[in-house]
Formats: C-alpha cells, structure tokens, sequence
C-alpha cells in the first residue's frame, strides 16, 4: 500500500493538467481517483513480491524514512519544501501575536494591529508559530546557518557580507569567512540536489561577495537562480527603474528579471511571479521540489509597495513603505499557497516562513523599545529585537491524508515556546525529507519535529549563542549567550552606545523586554554563563576580536579577572 499511497497523486495530477491543457474535462475528478486505486492497487500486488527485501535506491546522502514514505524505482522521497525567509522581517513585523504571556497564551501588541499579514495569520492557523525563534543579528549569518545547519561562530561567516570589500571592522577577526559559501560547501541545496530534488533559488542570495563562487547559488547546489547575487539590497523595487540596473546604484541590480524591465511590476511580485513559473515547471516534469524563496523585502530602500497604502497609520513616509513591503511579502505568501494548491501539490509541500534577522522597522533608535516593541532593539543590535524572529511552519494544505503529514503532524494554530534557531531549519528538512545527513558534517541545529508536532521536546538544546565579533553596526563586538530564560550579553570593547558596561545580565522570564540589568547584583549568576559562553564558543572554534595594535585576541573575561 505504500507505493500506491504515493503514486496515486501524481497520476491524478497527470489526469487534471492534461484537462486543463485542453480545456475539456473528459471524466470528474472523483473518477479520475477512484481509477488511480484500482491501478495503484494492481501495481502494488504486481510489484510487491519484486520489491519486498530488496534495498531501494538511495541518494547520495541516504535515505532514513519508512516504506510508507518511499517511491519506487528509486525515485526522490520525501514532500516538496518551501523555504520563504523574509530580509530584515522580527517578530513584531506582523499582524499575528508571537509573544506569551506568563501563562503561555498569545498577546497582542499595538504592532500587531499596524500590519496587515492575513496569509501569515491563515498560515499561522494551519499550522505551529514559534515564540523563541533566534537568527542572528544580521542576514549573511542567518542565511549560511540555514544552508549548513551551523551556527555562525563555527562556519564564521560572523557578519553580513559586503560585496566589494572585507568588512571584518578594525578589531574584527582578519580570518573570519568573509568569502562565505563556495563550490566545496556541504549546503542544504546540494543535499537536496543529489536526493533528486528540483532546487529552486529565487530572490536575494548575499552567500558570497562579488566574483567569489559563493555570488551564484548554481554554483551551491541549486538548479535554477532568478534574482541571487552578492548583494545584500535591491537598487530599487520598481520595474521602472529596472530593479537597480537603471538607477544610482547600478552595482546593486537584481539580475534575472530582464523581462520585467520597464513594467510597472513591483519586485516582490516578479519574484512571486518567477517562483510560481519555476514550481509548474517542476510539477509538470513530475519532480520534488525545494523552493527557497528570499525576497529583498523588507530591507532598505524604503520604497512604497504602490499596491498598498497605510497613510496616517504610520509616523513618517519610511515607515509606511515598511509596512508595505510587509504586506507585499505576505500577498507573495498568500499567493504561493493558492498556486501550489492550484497545482494539485498543496498536501503535499511543507512550508517554513522566517525572518533572518530582528527588525529593521524605521520605528526608533537602535537600542530603544521602538521597531519591536514591546522588544527591546533592533536589527544588529544585542537585545531580543535584533534577532528575535517569527517562524511558521505548516502544510500547505493540512489534511493528514498522506503519508508525509501523517510522518509530520503539525499542530494545528499552535504556538511552541521553546528556545530554537534557524540553524535548526537544516537537520528538519533532512529528517522530513528523509535523508541522512552526512556523518562528517557537525551540526549545531537540531530537528524541529517533535517541536512541530506542539510537543515538549526534553533533548532539544536550550542554549542560544549568537556571536559578533565585529564593527561598525547598531551594536559592536559583543556575544549573547542564553541559556534557559538567562541571556547574558558580552561587549568585548565596552563604549557608549552599549552603555560603557561590559557585561549584562537579563532574566527574560521576568523581564522580557530587557529593562533591569542585573548583571551586578547576580554577579555570580554572570561568572556561571560565561564559563557556559566559553565552552561553547570554544566547542565552535569561534573567532574572537583583537587588539589592533598587538594583535591579542580579546578572550572573555571573568568579572574579578
């Protein structure tokens, strides 16, 4: 019955597509079904004794899931995956309530009623939203996390990449991974890609700066690329403008939308439009597919999203462009949704949404309660804002009919308040999938599954360390090391606008948005989480800042040291 339960959707979809090719409807759909049992089953009793106790293909990974969830003929396993990871988009950048309150139930901020994000309220309903969710706290980290499964301080991509010069700050490590990704990394796309998936990149990319293999996601395991570049920010949003090619800021074009030049397409929906193109292509062709789809939005330019209007609900003109960016993204999510159910493939696509970093919000000063707030900071800033970011995951289309949502039940409008990070996102799509990630390769993320599933998951880390070794930025050469509702906040070089202090120490069960440090009355709670901090930055070989003079590392430092 497994290999019928599998194949009985793609000879249904062989069925529809050719209809609507043609425009006629030659039998309902429900016969259409019920002919797909009939063959499944014969299939099933001729193939049985053939298949029965022999090894099925595996990728060049392997393969770690059931026979129910296997294809024959050693085709891909595994659902199609949807990554939609949003530039610069926290927490608070939504109309869906993220935080709890003491009692675990969701509260709604006045942020929460500025936004409009009605597919990520429809998303959040059919499936789990995640309260403590870390990126780091800018986006060339988060991204290369995503795509090794690594924490930024072992795959030392610690800062965003600037395309055209290292920028590791005068006290920032000389060797940290300014070249980010090349042709020899071990990337989810790659995995994915050699398990025979479609790998689908659309949207900004920043894993590399500019002439380095790491500029073109082709070169990292994925097939197809529209939009990915060494570029952290769109020239410009507009069509008109030729997306940054015709413009001030020619090194900045988006490439791969030549045929939108001139139009009036705003840069969210070509790369909405160029998504939904490259996924019918994969269905039509009968092939699984990871989209990973990253739009530049929210990211500066703060340039109005002419579809959308929000005047007088916002205190200035940047402001109201942000939000609509925002609720660009979110018609883009909507519209995802609709077309893969359109598609007949909805059942059968898991689909995670996530910020890379806090929020960008031109809302107030970087270390105020302002862009986040009730969250105290900002992108790049130490504080809960700055990496502090909404994650979503869920069936497209949740029925539980097939063997994949009966492998991963997803909670249905839950919300999972227990500590994770986008490094998790690798090692849960590989056990989703079904692929065993190979043994050489260290993690620091861990499966979301049971998380996914509204569960309490006992042996899933409750540590967060998010390191920076750098400058300059909203906040510089610091660590934050959490562990259970204890975060401790180090700055390597103490200066004015982290207040001069080099420690800071916060109970974030009793003081959620940072306001009483307590660093000095629990002097010793600070000497235990930095020993905790040490081991940990040790254990990911993490790069530390410098004396520029001397060149002596800056090692962390005990409180009576």
């Amino acid at each position: 019955m497994w290999f019928f339960s599998v194949i009985r959707f793609p000879i249904a979809r062989a069925f529809v597509r050719d209809e609507r090719a043609s425009g006629k409807r030659s039998f309902p759909r429900r016969s259409i079904l019920m002919a797909t049992y009939v063959v499944g089953l014969t299939l099933c009793g001729l193939l049985s004794a053939r298949l029965s106790g022999e090894e099925v293909t595996e990728g060049a990974y392997g393969t770690g899931l059931g026979a129910e969830q296997q294809q024959a003929n050693g085709e891909t396993r595994g659902p199609n995956i949807v990554v939609f990871l949003i530039d610069d988009m926290g927490i608070m950048d939504t109309s869906v309530p993220f935080l709890l309150d003491g009692d675990g139930h969701p509260v709604r901020y006045p942020l929460n009623d500025k936004y409009r994000t009605p597919a990520m309220e429809r998303m959040a309903a059919q499936g789990i939203r995640f309260s403590q969710f870390y990126a780091m706290s800018v986006c060339s980290p988060s991204r290369i996390s995503i795509m090794t499964g690594q924490n930024a301080a072992r795959h030392r991509t610690t800062n965003w990449i600037n395309p055209d010069a290292n920028n590791a700050g005068p006290n920032g490590p000389a060797t940290w991974n300014w070249r980010g990704l090349s042709r020899s990394s071990l990337t989810l796309a790659r995995i994915l890609q050699s398990n025979g998936y479609r790998t689908i990149h659309v949207g900004k990319g920043h894993f590399g700066p500019r002439g380095t293999e790491g500029e073109d996601p082709l070169n990292l395991g994925f097939d197809i690329n529209v939009g990915g570049s060494s570029i952290g920010q769109p020239g410009s949003y507009f069509g008109t403008k030729n997306y940054g090619a015709s413009g001030p800021k020619p090194t900045h074009a988006v490439p791969g939308l030549d045929s939108y030049f001139g139009t009036e397409v705003f840069l969210t929906e070509a790369l909405t439009l160029e998504a939904k193109r490259h996924v019918a292509e994969a269905v039509r062709e009968n092939k699984r597919f990871f989209l990973n789809v990253c739009h530049y939005a929210v990211h500066a330019p703060f340039q109005q999203d002419p579809r959308y209007t929000s005047e007088g609900v916002w205190p200035s003109k940047d402001a109201a462009a942000f939000a609509s960016l925002v609720e660009g993204i979110d018609k883009s999510l909507g519209d995802m949704l609709d077309y893969l159910d359109e598609l007949g493939v909805a059942e059968e696509t898991l689909v995670f949404f996530m910020g890379d970093n806090g929020s960008d919000a031109p809302l107030g000063g970087a270390h105020e309660v302002a862009s986040s707030a009730p969250l105290r900071g900002r992108k790049g800033s130490h504080y809960e804002g700055g990496m502090r970011v909404p994650l979503i995951a869920a069936w497209a289309k949740p029925t539980g009919g097939n063997a994949w949502q009966r492998s991963q039940p997803i909670a249905k409008g839950a919300i999972q308040s227990q500590v994770s990070a986008i490094y998790d996102i690798f090692p849960t799509i590989l056990e989703i999938a079904g692929i065993t990630r190979p043994k050489e390769h260290v993690l620091d993320g861990q499966s979301l599954s049971t998380l996914m599933r509204g569960e309490y998951d006992p042996d899933h880390r409750s540590d967060f360390l998010m390191h920076y070794p750098h400058s300059p930025h909203r906040s510089d050469y610091f660590t934050v090391y959490r562990q259970g509702d204890w975060k401790l906040i180090y700055h390597y070089l103490p200066n004015r606008k982290d207040g001069m202090a080099r420690y800071q120490l916060f109970d974030l069960n009793k003081d959620p948005f940072e306001q009483n440090d307590l660093a000095i009355e629990e002097m010793d709670k600070v000497r235990s989480m930095i020993g905790f901090m040490k081991r940990r930055l040790d254990d990911e070989s993490a790069l530390l800042p410098m004396e520029r003079a001397s060149g002596e590392l800056l090692v962390p430092q005990y409180p009576d040291e």
